[in-house]
Formats: C-alpha cells, sequence, structure tokens
C-alpha cells in the first residue's frame, strides 16, 4: 500500500504542488507574452533577475565576454530532492577526468549541492551524508504524514496573534545542518573558492532570482523552500521559495556567471509512455502531471546549455531517505557524467581548453 492510499491527504498536497508546476509550465510555454523587464541586479548586487527570454544569452556586462579570458565553464545543477544525490556523482566524474569548474549555478537540491562544493566540501563527505541519510533527515526532520497530522496543533499559536509564513516546516534545523556542514571561513557567497549562485522565487513579485550574495547557508535554505511543504526564507525584503518552480535547471544564470560552456544536471526522472492501468492508482495521475511538466519547464531551459547530463534516477522519491536511493543516484550520476565526457572534451578543445590540469 502506498503512502497515498495510506493518508489520503497526501493526494491534496501533491495536488497542490502538481498546480505550482501547472502554472510554472504555462509561463515557460509563453515567455514573450510575460512582459517580464531584461535582465537586472540589484542595487547591492545580491539578487540576479533573468527573464525568461535571456536563458541562453551571455551577460554583456560580465567580464567573462573579455576574449583575454579563459574560456569559463560553468554548471547548472537542477533540483530534485533526494535525486540531488547524483550531482555529488557527476562532480565526482569531472573531477576525476580534468575538466574545469568555473562556477556553479543551482536550483534546490543542485543549489545545496553546488554550494557546499564551492565551499571546499570533499565530495567524499558529500557522498556520505546522503549515504547516511543526514542530509534528507534534517531537510525532513519529521515524517510528511506526521507532520499533516500535528499541524492544527503546531498552528494553535496563530490564535494568539502568533502568524509566521504558510509552510509545514520552518527550515530552521536544516538551516543550522548546513551552516555546521561549511567550512567556518566559507560561511558566505563572497568567500566562496568559485563563483555560485543559488536560484530562488520571490513570491513578492513572482521573479526567478540568483543569490549571488550573503549567507551560503540561507541562499541554499532559500533556494530549497519547497512551496507548502517549507516555509519562504525572507532575504533583505525578498520572500524566496524553491527556484524550481520556474528554474529548475538554471541555464540563465550560470551564463550570466560568465559561463562560455554551460553544463547542464538534469535530474528528473525519464518520461515514458505508460499504459492506463498504471493510472488507477491513487496520487498516479498527480504524480504523473508533475513529471509532465517538470519535463516541459527543463526542456525549455535547457536550450541554452551546451552540454546535457541526465542520470537514471527513476524509481528515487523526491523525499527518500533509503540508503539504496542515496547510492543508485550517486552511480547514476557518475555514470551518467563519463558517458558525456567525449562531447564535454570535444566542446572544451574547440573552445581551446584541451590539455588543462586536473580541475581544484
Amino acid at each position: 500500500m502506498n503512502q497515498s492510499t495510506r493518508y489520503p491527504f497526501l493526494g491534496l498536497f501533491s495536488l497542490v504542488l502538481s498546480l505550482l508546476f501547472s502554472t510554472a509550465a504555462f509561463a515557460q510555454a509563453q515567455p514573450v507574452q510575460n512582459g517580464l523587464p531584461s535582465a537586472s541586479t540589484s542595487s547591492d548586487g545580491q539578487f540576479v533577475f533573468v527573464p525568461l527570454t535571456d536563458i541562453s544569452k551571455k551577460n554583456p556586462n560580465d567580464s567573462a565576454t573579455d576574449q583575454k579570458h579563459r574560456p569559463r565553464v560553468i554548471l547548472a545543477l537542477g533540483g530534485g530532492g533526494m535525486r540531488g544525490a547524483a550531482h555529488v556523482g557527476v562532480l565526482k566524474a569531472l573531477v576525476e577526468a580534468g575538466v574545469p569548474i568555473d562556477g556553479i549555478a543551482g536550483t534546490s537540491m543542485g543549489a545545496i549541492v553546488g554550494g557546499l562544493y564551492s565551499a571546499g566540501v570533499p565530495l567524499d563527505e558529500l557522498e556520505k551524508r546522503f549515504v547516511n541519510g543526514s542530509m534528507m533527515k534534517s531537510f525532513m526532520v519529521m515524517p510528511l504524514p506526521v507532520r499533516i497530522v500535528i499541524a492544527p496543533i503546531l498552528s494553535s499559536p496563530r490564535l494568539i496573534g502568533f502568524h509566521p509564513y504558510d509552510g509545514l516546516y520552518f527550515g530552521g534545523i536544516f538551516h543550522n545542518y548546513l551552516e555546521k556542514a561549511l567550512p567556518a571561513d566559507r560561511q558566505t557567497i563572497e568567500s566562496l573558492r568559485i563563483p555560485y549562485c543559488a536560484v530562488a522565487i520571490d513570491l513578492c513579485d513572482g521573479h526567478a532570482y540568483a543569490i549571488r550574495k550573503g549567507s551560503l547557508a540561507s541562499a541554499m535554505q532559500a533556494s530549497s523552500a519547497v512551496p507548502e511543504l517549507r516555509k519562504p526564507v525572507e532575504i533583505n525584503g525578498k520572500l524566496f521559495v524553491d527556484g524550481g518552480v520556474l528554474a529548475n535547471v538554471p541555464v540563465g544564470y550560470a551564463r550570466q556567471l560568465g559561463a562560455d560552456i554551460v553544463i547542464a544536471v538534469q535530474i528528473d526522472e525519464q518520461f515514458h509512455k505508460e499504459p492506463t492501468k498504471d493510472f488507477r492508482k491513487i496520487g498516479s495521475v498527480t504524480k504523473r502531471m508533475i513529471n509532465l511538466q517538470l519535463t516541459a519547464l527543463d526542456s525549455f531551459h535547457e536550450q541554452g546549455a551546451d552540454i546535457i547530463i541526465h542520470p537514471d534516477v527513476d524509481g528515487i522519491k523526491l523525499i527518500s531517505t533509503k540508503v539504496s536511493d542515496a547510492k543508485k543516484a550517486i552511480a547514476s550520476g557518475e555514470a551518467a557524467a563519463k558517458e558525456a565526457l567525449p562531447a564535454i572534451k570535444l566542446k572544451l578543445e574547440q573552445a581551446g581548453l584541451a590539455g588543462l590540469p586536473q580541475s581544484q
């Protein structure tokens, strides 16, 4: 018996997520009609907004357009919960092959893995955090069905005037987990060894932004604040939720970091044709719709990438804590990256990057 059968209310929660992704997919399908402004940066450079129509364009104001520089390789790491463990495998393969990593733009779990790696956290430690379950257990400190059941009790302070932002989990424990995982001298984005940004959506204006300054833990928390599941994160007047609703594979933001070559890592389940009998299970239609909409959304963003790596993460649930799922995702990420190495090396050679020493 699956969770949707045992806990019917999970179907409603899944429906909310489905509607969120439906809105996102519709917005992506009509980028010209949205009337979005041109790319812009906040006055302090902390937030960068890139309109959907600019996903494949380089930033004309970025020093990366200077012809004298060595062409830069930027990773665009997508969101996907436990499936994000595949990013660790991808990084392992790229580093081993000597592929330069000159920056990382990440969304949700891609922002978390990318942020920790950019801070100098060793890949074997990142792998350990997924395999021992600490990463996902800190993300979901209480099983979802239990949290939903006790939601009325935890909401009782609203009766006396306490009105927190909407969402089942506060996210404070996860924020502390991320802070402790970071080296003491790498707590801010400005202190990172390679350029980095975390993509999140401001609920107030509806735009996706790249967070490029400030607390790294807060940026990672904001980028992975799944709507309805986690409360939004307020940073300097903006109220952020998971960037995956609009920019699940942040190729455009990788360009804004100065990329000449963008390697995108997409960690959605593969979309296959399924028989009609598969949609008699409770929750099966909602799951299918989310898969369909994410596929359409990510396909749009991938248009601006030079290389796309898509590990086999089929069957891995977004909030899984299984050791087997973590190991599968990591192994699949490594295998997919190795399979892409000939295409990557060809692209590097064409850009004049052949024979470079192993990346940091």
